[in-house]
């Protein structure tokens, strides 16, 4: 058996998974939350489309930072 192995992969590779899908799902659960927030609130359209902007800027900085570095390949 490897020292410092998780089922044969390394601490990096688990967190690289953990931060990927580990976050990108949580990402989307936020998202439902505001959805169902919206919907229990009557919120409109309009104040839809602002609970979206507002508490989805977080997770777009987030996404941003994944593609950037995707983009520049480190």
């Amino acid at each position: 058996m490897m020292e410092g192995t998780l089922f044969g992969y390394t601490e990096a590779q688990v967190a690289q998974f953990g931060l990927t899908f580990g976050v990108g799902a949580f990402i989307l659960y936020m998202l439902f939350i505001v959805f169902n927030l919206a919907r229990e609130s009557k919120a409109g359209k309009f104040g839809t489309f602002i609970l979206f902007l507002v508490l989805s800027l977080g997770m777009l900085g987030f996404v941003a930072k994944n593609v950037i570095q995707w983009i520049i390949g480190i």
